[in-house]
C-alpha cells in the first residue's frame, strides 16, 4: 500500500529584508496548501540574504532565540494551513553561541523538533565556521504527521554518514535546506561540473539508503557585502524517489514553488531488492571513525 505525501519546495530569491522574506514565505506557503501540499520544505537560512560571504560580527545581530519572532509567525501559518514544515534559521541559543537550525512544525504553532547543522563549511563566500557552531542535537529524525523526517543541512549533503546515521534512526524521507551557488569568476565548465555533482551526491544518498529525498535550494545574484564577486544561487531545487530517480525539478534562475507526490512505503518494495541495509558489514568499519588511515 502507498503512503503518498504531497510535498512542496518553496524555491526563492532574497527580497531585501527579513520581513519580506517571511512575507513571500507566507505567500508561498499559502499557494502551496491550496495545491494540496501536506509537507513544505524551505531554503537554508531563508529569512536574509547569504550574509556568510563575508566575517562581520554585525551580522551575529540577524539571530534570534528558537522559539522566537520567526518561528512564532510559522508556527501559526503551520497551524492555520495544516502544514508540516520545515523551516531554516540562524539560532541565537546564547550570548557568543550561535547555530544554523532547522525547526519542523507538524500542524500546529508549537515546534516538534530541531535539528542544528553538523557540518560547518569554511570556503571563499562560505564562511560559516565564523557564525556557527556545530550541532550538537545528533542525526536524530523528527517524527511528524506525515512520517519521521531525517532533515539535514546544506553542507551536510556531501556526506553519506548523515544521510547513513538518519537512515539507520528510522527516517523516512531525507531532507535538506540548502544555499549553495556559483562564483560568478568560474567557467561554465567547472559550474556545470560543480552543479551535477550536488545532484548526484544526493542521488546516491536516496540509493543508497533507499529512501526519497527532497533539496530545496535558494536562487537569484546575491552581491558580496564587502564588494567580492557575490554569488549566484542555482536554484535546482528537486525530489528524488528512493531509487534517486528524479520526480521533480525546478528552475535554476527564478522563484518557483516545486511540488511532487512523495510514496514513503515504496522504501519498503525498493530495500528489498536492494538490501543495502542487511549487507553491511558493521564489523569492518571501525576505520570510518578515524580522521585518516596514515
Amino acid at each position: 500500500m502507498s503512503r503518498l505525501v504531497r510535498a512542496a519546495l518553496l524555491q526563492e530569491t532574497d527580497h531585501g529584508s527579513g520581513e519580506a522574506n517571511l512575507d513571500a514565505i507566507e505567500a508561498g506557503l499559502r499557494s502551496a496548501a491550496a495545491k494540496g501540499a501536506q509537507l513544505v520544505l524551505l531554503q537554508e537560512l531563508h529569512n536574509y540574504a547569504y550574509f556568510c560571504q563575508h566575517e562581520n560580527v554585525a551580522e551575529f545581530d540577524r539571530a534570534e532565540p528558537i522559539p522566537g519572532p520567526s518561528t512564532a509567525r510559522i508556527g501559526a501559518l503551520a497551524e492555520e494551513l495544516k502544514l508540516v514544515i520545515v523551516a531554516s534559521l540562524f539560532e541565537r541559543r546564547a550570548a557568543g553561541l550561535y547555530h544554523n537550525t532547522a525547526v519542523v512544525f507538524d500542524c500546529t504553532k508549537q515546534i516538534c523538533g530541531k535539528y542544528r547543522k553538523m557540518h560547518i563549511p569554511d570556503d571563499p563566500a562560505f564562511y560559516e565556521k565564523f557564525y556557527f557552531t556545530p550541532g550538537d542535537l545528533g542525526f536524530t529524525p523528527i517524527a511528524t504527521s506525515l512520517g519521521k523526517l531525517g532533515v539535514l543541512v546544506c553542507w551536510d549533503q556531501w556526506y553519506p554518514e548523515a544521510a547513513r546515521l538518519m537512515a539507520l534512526a528510522g527516517a523516512d524521507l531525507l531532507l535538506y535546506p540548502t544555499a549553495i551557488g556559483w562564483d560568478p569568476g568560474d567557467d561554465a565548465a567547472e559550474k556545470s561540473r560543480q552543479h551535477d555533482a550536488w545532484i548526484t551526491v544526493q542521488r546516491g544518498h536516496a540509493i543508497a539508503n533507499g529512501l526519497p529525498l527532497l533539496a530545496c535550494n535558494r536562487t537569484g545574484f546575491e552581491a558580496a557585502p564587502d564588494d567580492g564577486r557575490g554569488l549566484q544561487f542555482w536554484g535546482s531545487s528537486f525530489v528524488a524517489g528512493a531509487q534517486g530517480e528524479v520526480l521533480a525539478q525546478a528552475s535554476t534562475d527564478r522563484q518557483e514553488l516545486l511540488i511532487a507526490e512523495v510514496d514513503l512505503a515504496r522504501s519498503d518494495t525498493v530495500r528489498r531488492i536492494w538490501p543495502f541495509l542487511r549487507d553491511r558489514r558493521i564489523d569492518a568499519y571501525g576505520n570510518l571513525l578515524k580522521r585518516y588511515l596514515d
